[in-house]
């Protein structure tokens, strides 16, 4: 396995590209080029996960993928639940949408290196980084990304996105929030919405301009979305409205909503729980659901 760190900007930037790639072997399939798997991590914008990073990326190279782990903008370098430190001046966005966007250049532009098909590259975002994902899906064709990532659209362009308990609307989670009595849950949405936008209370307009949903169109990617159904922190509607969205413009989708489950599931197993109810043997067949349904289209 190749498993090394890329820089994807030539600063100071926190922003880096983990991957882990097949090693070239003449007894495995050695002329054939793999699907690639790009790995958004959650964390509310305030970190990115470990338990939704590398254990997810080597669950898709066990299944034949290139994988790679990206550890985008956040509004804390370190991940932390410790609110009283001060984060970064700057909204992570778009900044943490231009290093998705690199990262999805960088795959490409390392395809024969990497031994990548470059029209098989799929995104897997869960939570806020479901949300960076999706973003990257409804976005990629336009304008203001490329010129940053010095890229053209095609460069840009994802072909499937798979999104576990992502937040694809704001205004759902602004509506939500208005109605929380438990105040750990209140303070972390206006820590989160000052790492995106840059205040704790942003306009209608703002929150609808950061809201996926809001975008899709025909050119958005086939998507396989996932969610529980009781999650109390990104709420199951989030995933409810953007297959919706997906539905009105015929775009192919899979939706799973799982009856029961605690948010932050990933894997659903021992490999990436620190908690009992992390541990959901209902939902753990995410994985092998998203599988096959990526053999359709892979």
């Amino acid at each position: 396995m190749i498993h090394k760190k890329t820089l994807l900007w030539n600063d100071e930037s926190e922003a880096k590209l983990m991957t882990y790639v097949w090693e070239h072997s003449e007894e495995l399939q050695p002329n054939k080029k793999r699907p690639a798997v790009i790995i958004c991590p959650g964390g509310a914008y305030l970190g990115t996960s470990d338990r939704e990073a590398e254990p997810v990326a080597l669950r898709f190279m066990t299944a034949g993928y290139q994988t790679f782990v990206l550890r985008y903008t956040t509004y804390y370098p370190t991940f932390t639940m410790d609110f009283s430190q001060k984060g970064r001046e700057e909204p992570v966005l778009p900044q943490a949408l231009f290093d998705l966007g690199k990262a999805i250049s960088k795959v490409r532009e390392h395809a024969d290196e990497w031994n990548v098909d470059p029209d098989q590259i799929v995104l897997c975002g869960f939570s806020a980084g479901g949300h960076l994902v999706a973003s990257m899906g409804v976005h990629w064709h336009e304008s203001f990304l490329q010129e940053p990532i010095s890229a053209s659209n095609e460069q840009l362009k994802p072909n499937a996105l798979i999104l576990g308990y992502p937040l694809t609307d704001y205004l759902i989670m602004k509506e939500e929030a208005e109605k929380e009595v438990d105040e750990g849950k209140r303070e972390l949405w206006r820590v989160s919405n000052q790492a995106v936008f840059g205040k704790e209370q942003p306009s209608i307009e703002e929150l609808e301009g950061r809201s996926p949903v809001r975008f899709v169109t025909e050119a958005t990617p086939p998507t396989f979305i996932w969610h529980t159904a009781d999650d109390d922190l990104v709420y199951a509607r989030n995933a409810l409205n953007f297959a919706t969205a997906l539905a009105k413009q015929k775009v192919p989708y899979e939706l799973h909503v799982f009856e029961n489950g605690v948010h932050g599931l990933s894997l659903s197993d021992e490999t990436t729980a620190n908690d009992p109810a992390q541990i959901n043997q209902e939902c753990e067949v995410w994985v092998d659901l998203a599988l096959k349904w990526l053999k359709k289209r892979m």
